[in-house]
């Protein structure tokens, strides 16, 4: 090959490589009513996104740019969460390289002013199986036979036995134990098996059985991603102080790492941790808010506000 088509060549991946798009994207959660809930724009299946340009001074503050002009929502807590660039992650009808980079924001519902253009959604009527705060959902009563059907229905019998043991530990079938952390691992297992909507997109297939509210593009797993992780950070970093208001019952505090969990925890497992591991004090005022007699407020130490880096309100292993 001559050094003229060597550069032609180049020039080519040069310009496809310019072609691809950078988009910065947010998972946006708050607590509310013991519910996680996340922050959507349009038709409540887009996540608030934009792409990056020159004129963003970083990646954070573009994506705080985009996130309050399209929600009017400004952004407190944020971390990058991953970066997503597969080749058919929007769907065979794009060409271009796609790159998302997104980000986990953690935030209070009131603060928020809001717009006509988004609204808050409960996370989990986009992954309803996630939710075991009052027992096994009823969608894996569906699930379970088809992922089955799914792994028997592999060409080879090593194929098969890999399908169905993936499919036990993402879901705690066969008498093993759930782990809310898998969330991306379940959500993946099931695009994989063409029972969601967003797995028959490009594809000549419908997809078998279409579970909870499906998003544009891969937002879905991107939202997997953001879930996974905050599940996994609040048993040794204390964030879940962010989604707090600055006084609040033991009681509530409880209820909204349920809620993050997806699970119940044991009350007295839980309020021991609290107290181990000092991570609130008395605001010396109660609360009539809990219908019964009068509970105390606490507030997060100074310490643990100043230092974001002790260790987190670990989730007990006994359930309630």
């Amino acid at each position: 090959m001559n050094h003229q088509a060597k550069g032609t060549r180049k020039r080519r991946a040069a310009v496809k490589a310019d072609e691809a798009k950078v988009d910065l994207i947010a998972v946006v959660v708050a607590v509310t009513d013991s519910d996680p809930c996340l922050l959507t724009i349009g038709n409540a299946d887009t996540l608030p996104s934009g792409p990056y340009a020159l004129e963003h001074r970083s990646l954070q503050s573009g994506l705080r740019g985009w996130v309050e002009q399209q929600t009017g929502h400004p952004l407190g807590y944020i971390e990058q969460l991953y970066t997503f660039a597969d080749r058919d992650r929007i769907g065979a009808e794009r060409q271009e390289r796609a790159i998302s980079i997104s980000y986990l924001a953690l935030t209070r519902k009131e603060q928020a002013a809001g717009s006509g253009n988004c609204g808050w959604r409960s996370w989990y009527e986009y992954l309803p199986w996630e939710d075991h705060r009052s027992g096994t959902p009823v969608v894996l009563d569906i699930l379970r036979p088809r992922l089955s059907e799914w792994a028997e229905g592999a060409s080879d019998p090593t194929t098969r036995r890999e399908r169905l043991q993936r499919a036990a530990i993402a879901f705690g079938f066969d008498h093993r134990n759930w782990n809310e952390e898998l969330t991306l691992q379940r959500y993946e297992l099931l695009y994989e098996s063409a029972l969601i909507e967003e797995a028959g997109r490009g594809r000549d297939v419908a997809p078998a059985v279409t579970s909870g509210k499906a998003m544009i593009a891969d937002h879905r797993r991107i939202l997997a991603t953001g879930i996974a992780r905050l599940r996994s950070k609040i048993k040794y970093r204390p964030v879940v102080f962010e989604l707090m208001r600055p006084s609040f019952t033991l009681l509530q505090l409880q209820r909204t790492v349920e809620a993050l969990a997806g699970r119940l925890i044991n009350k007295p497992n839980f309020r021991r941790l609290v107290e181990q591991q000092e991570l609130v004090e008395e605001t010396g005022e109660t609360s009539l808010e809990t219908g019964g007699r009068p509970a105390k407020l606490y507030r997060f130490r100074h310490a643990v506000l100043d230092d974001r880096a002790v260790a987190g309100t670990k989730l007990p292993l006994a359930r309630a």
